[in-house]
């Protein structure tokens, strides 16, 4: 590859959850989501993309298209490999680096099938996927390009309230990647510095790519239909979280701050409702009917609705029948629900922490909240819910404030990172 001459082929590792599987239960998130959007857009900007992951299913075909999430169209460019590496099924995260040999091992005979140089690029998508990534560099003699999404380093120095730290072999993992990766994506400015000063990461080494938003499917649309199709009278106040249901996202802070505004002003009780749409995931396995035991506990379990997981289309709708969309999390390092409400014209009150305080512009497209005390929060949301004229003002500017982040702005910024890796590597080969 030269700088003059675009990626071709790509390789994309993304070992621990596949871009298949739905976002907001498990381990699937936004990185799947990213994944996702990001290589349609190169796709269509004439890269083919390899996606690897673990198969977690013995009916799984080995390679299969990845189809369009809203109308299951086959997206020309992209396939999905399914590696089998240990069980499919009962493997925790934190047990998968037990099974990283063999992983490499199945992604390395993919590539020794085709001539050499089949691959123009790595990019590996989280710290497992990294170690593979570093591999498969070294073998090919190709540029590695990885996108860390989320480090345990940021997550233990803000742990949540019940949640678990993140073991040191994971942390070390992380700063052999960083060390070993050609090229680091941040999401935000905050991500790179966080790279820099806590894994001694080089500046130089450090691109920031702001993920997007599809906004085909995340748009405004009628409030009262979308109400109407969930259920939820014209008049309601909804409070919605949507997301992985697990102490780093903190939908026990929202809990406890309903129950808070409720007790402040009662008035308001016969109108709120509370959609939590979402499944359990990380240490929210352990205790999936925690949640559900909190709101009886502080007496709020009549106003809150638990929805599963739902496809984008769907989710878009939740978004567009809220008065606010919560997002409370101890970490994010975007926040693609904030983006994504936002784009529906949907203000946001989150936490002021990680990419949240990039995504949401405060005072403009939401309110940002100064850490996790349910008093500050039941303000927070008070403030939104009984002033209809500021609600319509964060919901006007939430729109513009989507309009910042757009996947095709991504992909065009993640193949000028690809080009700048591939001059950095030939720098180095003399």
């Amino acid at each position: 590859m030269t700088l003059s001459t675009p990626v071709r082929r790509l390789a994309m590792i993304c070992l621990h959850t596949s871009p298949l599987d739905q976002p907001g239960t498990g381990d699937a998130g936004g990185m799947n989501v990213y994944v996702v959007e990001v290589a349609r857009r190169l796709a269509r900007r004439g890269v083919e993309v390899d996606i690897f992951t673990r198969a977690t299913g013995s009916a799984l075909e080995p390679v299969v298209p990845l189809l369009d999430p809203v109308t299951g169209a086959c997206e020309d460019g992209v396939r999905v490999h399914h590696v089998h590496a240990g069980p499919f099924e009962g493997l925790t995260k934190n047990e998968l680096p037990g099974q990283l040999c063999a992983f490499a091992r199945e992604v390395l005979r993919t590539e020794a099938a085709h001539p050499a140089g089949y691959y123009d690029l790595v990019h590996s998508h989280y710290w497992l996927s990294g170690q593979v990534g570093a591999l498969a560099r070294d073998r090919w003699g190709v540029p590695l390009v990885h996108s860390m999404h989320t480090m345990a380093k940021v997550k233990n120095l803000a742990l949540a309230e019940g949640d678990s730290p993140e073991p040191a072999a994971r942390e070390i993992g992380e700063q052999q990647v960083v060390e070993a990766a050609d090229l680091l994506i941040a999401n935000t400015d905050l991500e790179a510095k966080q790279l820099i000063n806590l894994y001694d990461a080089e500046a130089g080494r450090v691109e920031v790519v702001l993920p997007g938003v599809d906004t085909t499917v995340f748009r405004p649309q009628d409030r009262a239909a979308a109400r109407a199709e969930r259920d939820l009278s014209d008049d309601a106040l909804v409070v919605l979280f949507a997301g992985r249901i697990q102490p780093l996202k903190a939908p026990d802070v929202l809990l406890k701050a309903i129950a808070e505004l409720v007790g402040r002003r009662p008035d308001l009780r016969s109108r709120l409702v509370v959609p939590i749409v979402g499944g359990p995931s990380g240490s929210g396995l352990e205790r999936p009917t925690a949640l559900a035991a909190l709101a009886d506990e502080l007496g709020v379990a009549d106003l809150v609705r638990f929805v599963p997981p739902v496809k984008q289309s769907d989710l878009a709708g939740w978004y567009a029948a809220a008065t606010l969309v919560a997002v409370p999390s101890y970490n994010e390092s975007f926040g693609l629900v904030a983006a994504e409400a936002q784009a529906c014209g949907t203000p946001v009150v989150a936490a002021a922490v990680g990419g949240l305080t990039t995504v949401v512009a405060d005072g403009r497209s939401g309110l940002l909240v100064d850490g996790h005390e349910p008093r500050e929060w039941a303000h927070a949301l008070e403030r939104v819910l009984a002033d209809p004229a500021l609600a319509a003002t964060l919901a006007d500017g939430a729109v513009r404030q989507a309009e910042e982040f757009t996947w095709e702005a991504t992909a065009a910024r993640t193949l000028e990172v690809y080009s700048r890796a591939g001059a950095l590597m030939r720098e180095l080969v003399g």
